[in-house]
């Protein structure tokens, strides 16, 4: 294992060093034992990770630091941003080269805390190590968790809540939002720091080219592109696209009020604190190049205005591109073309109109075959001669394709999730977990890990959610 503290050590100006606060009776209840694995960490146990994290002296946290940022918060700027729970401890460098950063949240009161408690809940950590590892399972970039820790202690947010702790591992925690801060502040040199590091760690393969910003940009434009395009094509609300939310490596972050969508509705909000809907599931293409133009003002000193609007034009392209391979591999269709497209946009527009569980259904729709006469999916469509229209459509490019319906079959199984993550599931959960039994996490934790597979011993879990389970909103509170 070798743990360093690069941005502690050479941005020392940007970041508060503390130390984690321990909780009363704190414990582990989840260790993430692959991922732990794969970063050759030693910390197997529990105890061995309360030591780690709370011992004097001890390497995984004697370099800790929080990181000062700001960010666009519904569309509004704020520089009092910061992390206000959550400390960077240290950062893992893999044999093959690769760094990870080891971030804790809830470690207590800091500097961007804001009169807060700085503790996180574990309510929102459970729900935060269930989806990044249900996205990363689907394919989706995201951070991980790494380590899950409740504890006896209780905080207040909209009630009495039992404090909790998450480790988390992804590329950086280097958020839009740092890049905005210094920009916006006019903090130049320190933004010229910020630069470099990225460079030196993040993005090295372009700094010694000639343009190393324009390539950089264009990276974070096609990256957080694809990324949308996943959630889209998968299904996923995030919630809460502040800029201060979003990575600059494209992969899911800070996870709150965030839902799958049960019936597919393309304007849901997850969010209970955005009536207006800026972050619902439709807005999301759109927040994503506005979050990136955000981004991009912090690259004016040393881009045009020209060539920053050239790579921004970059970001629907890719999106589309992405989304519509995924699409296409969601509904067994190989080749690209206009045909295809409108089997598709038909095929969503039904499931709409008709209000339809969105990967319930496409998950039905792997074992149909429109030359057959299964009336099983056809039934449930109360337009039954639009859905015979659709069918034909879709008979005709299937009987383009060189496939078997058995290897079309397999095909979508492994693009259409069995499993997915259900709010109304999550907090079945979490209240098994209040009361001290996290028998119902490890197994719904399980099933989310292979989503595309199918156990007889998890089949609850890929039901269809009942009527009051539907299209919980979720509060950002945590």
């Amino acid at each position: 294992m070798i743990l360093d503290h690069s941005y502690a050590n050479e941005l020392n100006e940007l970041v508060t060093h503390l130390t984690p606060q321990s909780l009363k009776n704190a414990r582990v209840v989840a260790i993430n034992q692959s991922l732990r694995s794969q970063l050759n960490l030693p910390w197997e146990t529990q105890d061995a990770w309360l030591e780690a994290l709370f011992s004097v002296n001890s390497p995984l946290t004697q370099h800790s630091v929080a990181q000062k940022y700001g960010g666009h918060q519904f569309g509004h700027w704020n520089p009092d941003l910061g992390d206000g729970r959550g400390l960077l401890l240290s950062e893992v460098v893999t044999p093959e080269g690769k760094r990870f950063d080891l971030h804790l949240k809830g470690s207590g009161p800091t500097p961007y805390s804001r009169f807060a408690d700085g503790r996180a809940v574990l309510r929102s950590t459970i729900r935060e190590y269930l989806a990044s590892e249900a996205l990363f399972h689907l394919g989706i970039p995201s951070s991980r968790a790494l380590c899950l820790l409740t504890s006896d202690e209780m905080v207040y947010r909209e009630k009495s809540e039992k404090a909790a702790m998450l480790i988390r591992v992804s590329q950086s925690h280097l958020r839009f939002g740092h890049f905005e801060y210094y920009f916006h502040s006019q903090q130049l040199e320190k933004l010229q720091s910020l630069f470099d590091y990225s460079f030196k760690y993040h993005f090295s393969e372009y700094a010694d080219q000639a343009n190393p910003h324009a390539l950089m940009l264009s990276k974070i434009v096609h990256d957080t592109a694809t990324m949308i395009a996943k959630w889209q094509a998968y299904g996923f609300n995030h919630g809460v696209m502040n800029t201060d939310n979003m990575s600059i490596h494209g992969i899911t972050f800070d996870f709150g009020p965030y839902a799958f969508l049960d019936d597919f509705d393309p304007r849901f909000i997850c969010n209970h604190s955005d009536p207006q809907g800026r972050y619902s599931f439709d807005n999301q293409p759109g927040i994503g190049l506005w979050n990136l133009n955000a981004l991009a003002m912090a690259f004016t000193p040393y881009l045009s205005r020209q060539e920053i609007t050239n790579i921004l034009q970059e970001y629907e392209q890719q999106l589309l591109k992405e989304y519509a391979k995924i699409m296409r591999a969601k509904c067994g269709l190989i080749e690209f073309g206009a045909h295809n497209s409108t089997i598709i946009n038909e095929w969503l527009d039904m499931l709409a109109s008709e209000k339809k569980d969105y990967s319930q259904y496409f998950r039905l729709l792997c074992d149909f075959d429109p030359t057959l006469k299964d009336t099983s999916l056809r039934d449930s469509f109360i337009d039954r001669p639009r859905f015979e229209r659709w069918a034909e459509g879709l008979s005709q490019s299937i009987a383009e394709q060189d496939w078997t319906n058995e290897q079309r079959s397999a095909s979508m199984k492994k693009h259409n999730p069995n499993y997915i993550l259900r709010n109304y599931l999550a907090q079945q959960v979490i209240d098994r977990a209040e009361e001290g039994d996290f028998s119902l996490f490890d197994a719904y934790l399980t099933a989310l890990s292979c989503p595309f597979n199918e156990h007889p011993e998890y089949a609850k879990f890929a039901a269809p959610p009942p009527d009051w389970g539907k299209k919980i909103e979720i509060s950002c509170s945590s």
